[in-house]
Order: structure tokens, then C-alpha cells, then sequence
């Protein structure tokens, strides 16, 4: 009787992603701009992440720390299961471009604040770490996109200068 239900039982959900090769770099130290939802700040967060030698290669993975973060169960600006960065182009002169799935925007929570956290923290992390980016977009899909969730504008471009005083208005709260 046992063994009827266990063959009758559906086979437990796997995760169809493909796993991404390990990263490898020599190990270096970084600053994260990890956005914080109860106070409505972005602080700077030193961690140590290996990275790749190609510039594009390495904004890719400075992205990707960040994301992880977000989507641990402690995080302090949590975002869904799933959510990841696809790519990160860096175009010339000063463009960066950020493509992120489907999960990331679909289900990501709703409010200005919030949204913007995410735009700022991800800008942030970049500028940061990659030198020369002056200006950053955001995909959906390697689609444009209105808005986030419904209030960060993606239909356009951030310019760092901007996201850099809002960061500053918002670390001062």
C-alpha cells in the first residue's frame, strides 16, 4: 500500500536553471551599495568576491553578489526567489546596461521608495567598482520596460551624477 502511494506521488519540482560555472578570478575586495528598507538608506558594505579579468565580465559578478543578497531570507531589501542578472553590457561612452529576468521585475515589490533602493543600489555598485560608467539602463528580458513595479522609470537612462546625490540624500536619513 505504501509503495502505491509513493509511485502515485509527483516527483518533487526541480530547478530547470541552467548553473552557471564557478567564477574564477583571484579573490578582491569590493564595495556593495546594500539598500536597507526600514530606514530608507543605502550603505556601503565591503565583501570580498572573486572576479573575472574582463571589465564586462566583472560587472556581471559585482551585480550578481549584490542580488544575492536581496534574495536571502535575511536580507534587508528582500527581493523574490529567482530574481537575477542576466547581463551587464558596458557600451561606450560611459553606458552601462543592466539586464535582469523576468522574475526580478515581475515580482518585485511595489513603492517608490523601494524601487528606487534598487535602482540606486544597483547603479551604486557599479559606479563604484567599474570606472568610466556615467550612465545606466535597465532591461527586462533584454527588453525595455515602463517602470520596475509600477513607479522607477526604466524607460530611459539613470545618470550617475543624479543617483549620486540621491545616495547622498538617502545615506543622510
Amino acid at each position: 500500500r505504501m509503495r502505491g502511494r509513493v509511485t502515485q506521488s509527483e516527483p518533487a519540482a526541480m530547478d530547470a536553471r541552467p548553473v552557471a560555472p564557478p567564477v574564477s578570478g583571484p579573490t578582491e575586495q569590493v564595495t556593495l551599495y546594500v539598500a536597507y528598507d526600514d530606514p530608507g538608506v543605502l550603505r556601503a558594505q565591503s565583501t570580498r568576491i572573486p572576479l573575472p579579468a574582463g571589465r564586462q565580465q566583472r560587472a556581471e559578478e559585482l551585480l550578481r553578489a549584490l542580488i544575492g543578497i536581496y534574495v536571502d531570507k535575511n536580507s534587508p531589501h528582500p527581493l523574490a526567489a529567482g530574481s537575477e542578472i542576466r547581463d551587464v553590457y558596458l557600451v561606450d561612452p560611459g553606458l552601462a546596461v543592466i539586464d535582469t529576468n523576468a522574475v526580478f521585475a515581475d515580482r518585485h515589490r511595489s513603492g517608490i521608495l523601494v524601487e528606487e533602493l534598487t535602482v540606486a543600489s544597483l547603479t551604486q555598485t557599479l559606479t563604484a567598482n567599474i570606472p568610466g560608467i556615467l550612465r545606466v539602463s535597465i532591461l527586462v528580458e533584454g527588453k525595455e520596460r515602463d517602470t520596475l513595479a509600477g513607479h522607477a522609470d526604466l524607460s530611459g537612462f539613470y545618470d550617475v551624477g543624479a543617483m549620486n546625490q540621491l545616495m547622498n540624500q538617502l545615506s543622510r536619513q
